[in-house]
């Protein structure tokens, strides 16, 4: 079984979102949040979430990458309980059954993205379109099987007009529709 957590490769999701989600939190795509918002009129730090962030469970903040891990029963327990939990005290949900109900399908829907090796990053583009959020996902994995360790490597050579192959390939991966 395969889950996701929240990683920081730099510190620039403390800067770009109003709250930071922890390196290390399991992470739900987070496109509920929205639900009662109205995405065109979003400004600054809220726009920047809708557009690009995941849902740490933990803090309830974002992050813009998350990555594949490998998780037990035990684990995918505590992420069902600490999101009800999260969508009874700050998401309103009426009883613990629809807030049990609708944590399992976000987590569902986080294992269908985790069809990847662990150690795979992925991020997450958001838009607003026909009164419906649409997101896409994109994968980001080291050429060579290694764990990601940094978001940019630079090399300096010298001659050389054309800057080195990317460290990581995109690989479109799936999209998914909320009304």
């Amino acid at each position: 079984m395969k889950l996701l957590r929240t990683i920081r490769l730099d510190p620039s999701d403390t800067f770009i979102f109003e709250r930071a989600a922890e390196p290390g939190e399991w992470a739900v795509s987070g496109a509920f949040v929205f639900w009662n918002s109205d995405p065109a009129a979003l400004e600054g730090k809220a726009r920047t979430a809708f557009r690009g962030g995941f849902l740490g469970l933990s803090t309830l903040g974002w992050s813009t990458l998350v990555q594949i891990v490998d998780a037990t029963a035990t684990d995918r327990q505590v992420v069902l309980n600490t999101l009800a939990d999260q969508l009874m005290a700050r998401f309103g949900a009426p009883t613990r059954g629809n807030a049990i109900a609708a944590a399992q399908e976000e987590i569902s829907f986080v294992e269908s993205l985790c069809n990847q090796p662990s150690d795979t990053l992925i991020a997450v583009h958001r838009t607003f379109e026909d009164g419906a959020v649409r997101e896409s996902f994109r994968t980001l994995r080291p050429r060579n099987g290694a764990k990601p360790a940094r978001a940019f490597s630079f090399l300096e050579v010298d001659g050389e007009d054309e800057q080195p192959a990317e460290d990581l390939n995109l690989i479109a991966m799936v999209e998914r529709e909320r009304k």
